[in-house]
């Protein structure tokens, strides 16, 4: 298991960092750290009062901004307030296996918060970005579907993990798909992705299970997986290393990419397909009226 300590990051002084759902978890390890380091830390969070008492954690520079990314409404307010230089936008808000449910905006929660939210914030964003994007993706994105005309799944039958592997999936097809942009406008900007593993997290807050079943996935958990401190390696290795080619995909290094210390990883083939990843950045644009245009660096 990787030791959080044994990973010194890059001095991160001048830089802002916004960390979308930083109050706890993944997001709220990967915000200590990068301000411990030196970055100046926005913690984009839903909640208010529980984002207040994560900054109150965490020594150095931090600032509390409200967004809610499974509402697009939450996102434009957010992007219209944002700092005037982001430096890097680290797209960690989630949920995992929830209910059914719609959001305000029409949209399947779990694509609405872990995709279509990213998206648009991401878009809204990127006249202001100066250095990189980081999308958060799963292991789940190999059991997920790209089905164009039924992204919010009203037709097919609501599978609460299939609803997670699709978003996760569609995650990293837009890293993948806005990278293949910067390079092709020549910009500096760069779009990589991350998985924390199997990292213990409140994220499973939503799966209905028997207290037994739980006390086995813990057993579980703790006897394969990693904490959250070393399931956000992967994710700040993505935002800091200076020398990451846009593109990377960074996870765990150890067996099945549970734990481990953070190394470029493989995806799936629907990941890596060209097209597809054009098109779902196509619907995308049309489901959030957000376009993703790069801006002119050069």
């Amino acid at each position: 298991m990787a030791s959080p300590d044994a990973f010194p990051l890059p001095d991160q002084t001048g830089r802002t960092v916004v960390v979308t759902g930083a109050n706890s978890g993944i997001g709220f390890q990967a915000a200590a750290r990068l301000a411990a380091a030196g970055a100046h830390v926005v913690l984009a969070c839903r909640d208010r009062e529980r984002a207040d008492a994560a900054a109150a954690r965490i020594d150095g520079s931090t600032e509390v901004r409200l967004l809610d990314t499974s509402s697009l409404d939450s996102v434009r307010a957010f992007a219209a307030d944002a700092p005037e230089r982001v430096d890097v936008l680290i797209n960690n808000a989630g949920v995992m296996a929830t209910d059914e449910v719609r959001t305000p905006d029409g949209f399947e929660l779990q694509l609405a918060t872990n995709y279509l939210g990213a998206f648009a914030l991401t878009g809204l964003l990127l006249p202001r970005l100066t250095d990189r994007v980081v999308m958060l993706s799963s292991l789940a994105h190999y059991g997920g579907r790209i089905v164009l005309d039924d992204l919010n799944r009203t037709r097919r039958r609501y599978s609460r993990w299939g609803a997670y592997a699709d978003s996760k999936l569609a995650d990293l097809m837009f890293a993948f798909d806005l990278q293949a942009r910067f390079a092709a406008a020549g910009s500096p900007l760069r779009a990589v992705a991350a998985h924390p593993g199997m990292a213990g997290t409140d994220l499973t807050r939503h799966v209905p299970a028997p207290a037994a079943v739980s006390a086995i996935s813990e057993a579980i958990l703790h006897g394969f997986g990693q904490s959250a401190a070393g399931g956000a390696l992967p994710v700040l290795l993505a935002a800091t290393a200076p020398d990451l080619p846009g593109g990377s995909f960074i996870g765990p290094g150890g067996l099945a990419e549970v734990q481990g210390s953070p190394i470029v990883v493989g995806a799936s083939r629907t990941a890596r397909n060209r097209e597809l990843q054009r098109l779902l950045t196509r619907e995308a644009e049309r489901l959030t009226g957000v376009t993703i245009e790069v801006p002119d660096r050069r």
